[in-house]
């Protein structure tokens, strides 16, 4: 089998991208360190030639050794020493910053992706990228500096002072590199895939458990906590066993650097013993040429475990990057310009799209939703209601067809103009651990506190936002886990009022509120939807028989469209679904009447 060198030819791509975006910018820096490590490597290799120099003097009675034989040895310990300090100082700094830049353009990256890109991995599995993955990446990045740089110079010099003091000894002391070598590189092949599983295993394991915690409400309700804690226990084993196959595999490492030390000091003392012995070398050179061999194998040991870890980090690294380059397929053209609002007509021209090549979602829709019209979109579940919506702001792009406002491929304008000009209101609110006020505030950027405080009047919210003790300033937690359902909503109504834009898309947008919130919302949203274009997704009829224009949609197409009073006079789909949700209300009414 041949052997796998340190830097195989898929690893130096690899090392070359790192240093070319990441440690080129900080050259000065490093040119620093190297410098540092020089002198570290020529202090470690002057204390075998001065214990030589000091038995050689002892040896011939010179008393002048006693007195600068131990300065010597303060002055380049401490020389050494503070090169130490500095190196390690400054491989932090560039090291930590380095790290930080990299998160950064990940999360940067990733956030700019599209959602069908995004939604290939779990949250918690793109979060554990961050964490467990960049501990590999730093460490290595440490070590590049702290063991192969500064250890190379030290073996470096310590090698030099060996040749230097017996070329011959140096022959024999370096005849179990090659035993050796070869089955560390192994070794390192091995890590690397181990690595590559373990964090995938990880990644899933962190998604299992993040989805578990996420649904214990429901867990306990159907007393799934045995099942959950049985799921829990097989992923957290398997990320055990590949946990232990790579320790294994490290652990091979040490008797290995071990024994070929051993052989190579073996082998020294016999040879050196015996001329010595022969008068033609003295106590000096073999205390010297120790002193040497036994410093060198430190150097030696971590430049042997050091494949092990970059193995580890390469795995990561070839990751990380491998996410950097996944380029969105959402992207505007060079050059676009500008959408240009007048009226806000939106027009589903031949529209077929597919989140997958064997998933059909939307199937030739053409669809003129009028401007400053409401225009209401109704129909089972999976008819492709919310996947019509998410095509107005490009959330997706179309498969086959264009969709316009105002004449305008939506393709064809920039994204920032686009997205400004459209307010999204969704049954799934979305807040984040921040104030009321800035939850508020991510409608428009640059609004003042008194905007904010009368879109979130418009919306309802300005009541019990001034009841909490903090009032705007009240932190909502992750996720807005400190309100209410209700109040999360209408929190999210006011940052589509404060929005102001022309085009507003509604989904289910009061479908968490209260009777008499429901009553206070919905006519600030007939305010709100007053000359503009708006698209809305409800499933109770009865809040949208108002609207200028129904769109019944039926397995991804439009089924039929009309004003409520002629779809249910055409006994279509729509009037199928009025009598259907006719016959449930009455049903709960029955059984209340009954009781």
């Amino acid at each position: 089998m041949a052997r796998r060198p340190l830097l195989s030819g898929d690893m130096l791509p690899l090392l070359l991208r790192l240093w070319r975006d990441w440690l080129r910018p900080h050259a000065g820096t490093l040119a620093i360190v190297l410098v540092l490590i020089a002198v570290i490597g020529a202090a470690t290799g002057f204390y075998p030639a001065l214990i030589k120099a000091a038995f050689d003097a002892f040896d011939a009675k010179d008393a002048g050794a006693l007195a600068y034989g131990p300065i010597l040895v303060i002055a380049v310990t401490a020389l050494r020493g503070f090169a130490l300090l500095g190196q390690t100082v400054l491989t932090n700094r560039v090291v930590t910053r380095i790290e930080a830049d990299m998160q950064a353009a990940l999360y940067g990256h990733m956030i700019e992706q599209d959602l069908a890109q995004l939604g290939r991995e779990s949250p918690a599995s793109l979060t554990q990228r961050f964490t467990t993955d960049f501990a590999f990446i730093k460490e290595a990045l440490t070590r590049i500096s702290t063991v192969l740089l500064r250890d190379v110079a030290m073996l470096i010099a310590l090698v030099c002072a060996m040749v230097w003091m017996d070329p011959w000894l140096t022959i024999v002391a370096g005849v179990t590199v090659p035993f050796v070598a070869g089955p560390i590189a192994r070794i390192g092949k091995k890590l690397r895939r181990v690595s590559t599983s373990t964090q995938e295993q990880v990644g899933a394991t962190a998604s299992l458990i993040s989805e578990s915690l996420a649904g214990v409400r429901v867990a306990k309700t159907y007393g799934l906590e045995g099942y959950l804690k049985g799921r829990t226990r097989d992923a957290l084993d398997e990320v055990r066993r590949l946990k232990m196959k790579a320790a294994n595999a490290r652990g091979r490492l040490d008797p290995l650097l071990e024994i070929g030390g051993g052989l190579a000091v073996a082998g020294v003392l016999a040879f050196i013993g015996h001329r010595i012995l022969a008068g033609e070398k003295t106590v000096g050179d073999f205390t010297g040429y120790v002193a040497a061999l036994l410093l060198a194998a430190q150097p030696a040991r971590a430049l042997g475990n050091l494949n092990a870890i970059l193995q580890e980090a390469l795995a990561a690294l070839s990751r990380t990057f491998a996410l950097m380059d996944e380029a969105p397929t959402i992207r505007e053209k060079p050059g676009a310009p500008a959408l240009r609002v007048a009226g806000g007509e939106v027009r589903f021209e031949g529209v077929r799209f597919r989140y997958r090549d064997d998933a059909p979602a939307l199937e030739g829709i053409d669809l003129t939703v009028p401007a400053g019209r409401t225009t209401a979109l109704v129909g089972r579940s999976g008819s492709g209601k919310s996947t019509l919506l998410s095509l107005v702001p490009r959330l997706y792009d179309v498969t086959e067809g264009r969709v316009t406002i105002d004449g305008q491929d939506v393709r064809d304008v920039s994204l920032a103009s686009l997205r400004r000009a459209v307010a999204v209101v969704s049954q799934e609110v979305v807040l984040f651990d921040d104030t009321i006020a800035q939850n508020i505030a991510f409608g428009r950027e640059g609004a003042s506190r008194a905007e904010i405080e009368d879109a979130a009047r418009s919306a309802a919210a300005h009541d019990f936002i001034t009841a909490k003790a903090e009032g705007y300033d009240f932190r909502v937690g992750p996720a807005g886990n400190r309100l209410s359902g209700g109040e999360r909503q209408r929190i999210a109504l006011a940052r589509a009022f404060l929005r102001d834009a022309p085009i507003l898309l509604l989904d289910e947008a009061t479908s968490a509120l209260d009777a008499e919130s429901e009553q206070l919302v919905q006519a600030a949203l007939t305010r709100l939807m007053h000359g503009r274009t708006t698209l809305v997704i409800a499933h109770r009829l009865s809040t949208v028989r108002d609207a200028d224009l129904i769109v019944a949609m039926e397995g991804g197409r439009v089924a039929e469209t009309g004003s409520h009073a002629a779809l249910i006079a055409r006994g279509g789909t729509y009037a199928r679904l009025h009598r259907l949700q006719l016959a449930d209300d009455r049903e709960p009414a029955s059984a209340a009447q009954a009781s």
